[in-house]
């Protein structure tokens, strides 16, 4: 037999592109598993081909490394036939691994079809030196190289299906199966070369011409290197494409479930807001009609948030819209849904058995907001007129719904707020009447047809004429002369009461200003703040202002306010009480006790009237428990050094009551009616 040698520089280059190859394969494999249609057929077919390729060089070069003392060479089409088997071994090898399940008899299957396929390709580029006589070849040997070979094709399967995914840890694990993968194909190779025997006297038919053994090693390596290269190189590419691919898609659906949510919710309170709402609205009505159920649509408008919103800014506003809400949702059942409407307005969607639980809902929900909230330092106290509209009976459709919800809100707040309305059918011609005085009142300031009308104030005892109060009323084009508890209402539940407000401060003062000037120097102008008015931030600038423009001194202007406006936040109501008594401005607590004022608060305010109210005054003959009011109101007045106003004078029994006490100064119809400057002048 003939002795043959190996080239160890060839047989350790052979080791390394045998690892490489395997590296290769497992990389491929991840590729094509996580591509999908036909780039992951292009990934199946470029893997094959370089896979295959890694494969057969390793094999060609471990034929390269071996010699006889015969001249060898290889026949160029049996060659390149073994290159095919080694690229179809390998395109199966990669339709197998990307596989979604890889059980245990198919692995087994598969190593047994990819050991044959491995094999023939060694077996078959041994044939392509075409020895004469025949290669003979070891049984024993022979059988183990197969063995090797369905081993190795097994442990490879198993290993690329299992490290498909990408990831650094995945990367390691994949380095150190393509060394365990190299050596067993390394292994199965050089078994098959120890099978081969040479008989003496053999000769290699495929000898004649061939090139240099070691060029031709040196042009396959660097070939093969060449080809793992670019594989590789594009698999990272891809890889590194696909995942910034990836980021890019996730972060586009990230965005796209953001800008999803903040078009259905409310920025600042989290909550739906109305174009969820109505979409929720519509699916209850569906259920509704189909199941034959019930649900209340409870509509809560704030009582006093605006002027809150106004005195302390809009950040106090905001933290108060969130605590509230969180009373909310923590008042409601679990399956209910609180949203937010606008500024001031939530809304409740609560499926109800009977109309008593919309009611129990309600009830819950003014106690919830009737306990103070603790903001930056602030005690806010604020309230809720809700109007609830049924399903069916109170509309089908969720504008009909809304629109009557609404209406039984407007009911809320002409009972006196913090309560709650159930609709009511004839609350509609209502509605409808309010909203248009809503919008007539937006154009009577723009018109002018608002009016001013005083009622003098007289002093005690001798009757003579010393002020007079500003009482606004609104001369409708259609309606006539409309009294202002028509009006004031809709002005203050609106925001026009602030530009109202200003126009009769600007009117008042420029006609007490023409008064002044024909002589009437001991008179002065009360004129009325609104709770929303007086806690507006620009309400001191604008009395400045005011008075700067019509020349008009300080001291001739007495603002009123009522007791429960300034016991509403006393802190805010002395800073803004001073800086007006600074001014010079005069101060007139309207309306003395109807409110809950303490003394001790009392005493701090910068104030320099009492005005008792006209309920006191009604049923002073008739009533000891009003005298008696009435008296404790006047001696607290003259222990505070205070002048005491008793309004709603009509008989001469309470004028002479109310002289008897001590009054300063009287007001009523019995000394004088409202009545325009004109005429009061005659």
């Amino acid at each position: 037999m003939l002795v043959g040698n190996y080239n160890s520089l060839l047989v350790f280059f052979s080791l390394i592109v045998a690892i490489l190859a395997s590296y290769t394969a497992l990389d491929m494999a991840a590729r094509v598993t996580t591509t999908r249609g036909r780039t992951s057929r292009w990934w199946l077919a470029g893997g094959a081909c370089a896979m295959g390729f890694g494969i057969w060089s390793m094999h060609f070069v471990g034929m390269l490394a071996f010699s006889l003392p015969i001249p060898l060479g290889f026949d160029p089409f049996i060659t390149l036939l073994s290159l095919v088997i080694a690229i179809a071994s390998s395109a199966f090898a990669l339709w197998i691994v990307c596989q979604e399940h890889l059980p245990w008899a198919r692995l087994a299957t598969s190593a047994l079809l990819m050991g044959a396929g491995v094999s023939g390709m060694h077996y078959t580029g041994m044939a392509a030196m075409r020895m004469a006589p025949p290669i003979r070849y070891e049984p024993t040997l022979f059988v183990l190289s197969i063995l090797i070979a369905v081993l190795a094709s097994g442990t490879a399967l198993h290993l690329a299906f299992h490290l498909r995914q990408h990831s650094s840890r995945v990367r390691a694990w994949r380095a150190g199966a393509a060394v365990i993968m190299g050596f067993a194909i390394v292994g199965m190779h050089y078994t098959g070369m120890a099978a081969a025997e040479f008989p003496q006297g053999s000769v290699c038919g495929a000898a004649q011409g061939s090139l240099s053994t070691g060029w031709l090693a040196l042009v396959i390596i660097l070939s093969t290197l060449a080809v793992m290269g670019i594989a590789l190189l594009t698999s990272l590419m891809d890889f590194r494409m696909e995942t910034r691919t990836t980021l890019l898609a996730t972060s586009l659906q990230e965005a796209n479930r953001e800008l999803r949510y903040l078009t259905l919710h409310d920025a600042l309170t989290k909550l739906p807001n109305r174009t969820l709402l109505e979409d929720r609205l519509a699916q209850a009505i569906q259920v509704g009609e189909r199941e034959r159920t019930r649900f209340a649509l409870l509509l809560l408008d704030l009582d006093g948030f605006k002027s809150i919103n106004d005195a302390y800014g809009h950040q106090v506003g905001d933290q108060l819209l969130v605590e509230i809400t969180q009373r909310l949702e923590s008042t409601v059942r679990a399956h209910d849904m609180v949203a937010r409407m606008g500024s001031d307005e939530f809304v409740v969607l609560a499926d109800i058995p009977k109309a008593q639980d919309a009611a129990a809902i309600a009830d819950k929900l003014l106690a919830a907001l009737h306990l103070p909230f603790h903001v930056e330092g602030h005690a806010l106290h604020v309230s809720a007129s809700i109007g609830i509209a049924l399903y069916p009976e109170n509309g089908r459709q969720p504008n009909d719904l809304f629109t009557n919800a609404g209406a039984a809100v407007q009911h809320a707040k002409a009972l006196g707020r913090n309560t709650c309305c159930f609709f009511e059918w004839s609350m509609n011609t209502n509605a409808h009447e309010q909203l248009r005085l809503v919008q007539d009142l937006h154009q009577a300031l723009e018109r002018q047809e608002l009016v001013l009308y005083y009622q003098p104030k007289v002093s005690v005892p001798d009757g003579a004429v010393i002020g007079v109060e500003a009482l606004v009323r609104w001369q409708h084009p259609e309606q006539g002369l409309i009294p202002p508890d028509r009006f004031i209402p809709v002005a203050e539940s609106t925001g026009l009461i602030i530009p109202l407000g200003n126009w009769v401060l600007d009117e008042a003062c420029r006609q007490m200003a023409q008064w002044l000037r024909e002589g009437r120097e001991r008179w002065t102008m009360a004129v009325n703040l609104s709770t929303l008015q007086f806690s507006h931030a620009s309400l001191v600038h604008a009395v400045e202002t005011t008075l700067a423009r019509h020349a008009l001194p300080p001291h001739h202007l007495t603002l009123e306010i009522t007791e429960s406006t300034a016991m509403r936040d006393v802190t805010a109501s002395l800073r803004i009480l001073r800086q007006l008594h600074h001014m010079g401005v005069k101060i007139s607590i309207d309306d003395f006790g109807t409110g809950y004022s303490s003394l001790l608060y009392l005493k701090r305010l910068p104030a320099d009237e009492l005005k008792i109210d006209r309920g006191f005054v009604r049923d002073l003959a008739h009533d000891a428990d009003d005298a008696a009011i009435v008296s404790a109101i006047v001696a607290l007045g003259r222990t505070l050094n205070l002048g005491i106003v008793a309004e709603g004078v009509e008989t001469p029994e309470q004028k002479e009551f109310l002289t008897r006490l001590g009054c300063h100064m009287l007001q009523g119809y019995l000394l004088g009616r409202p009545v325009p400057a004109h005429e009061l002048r005659a």
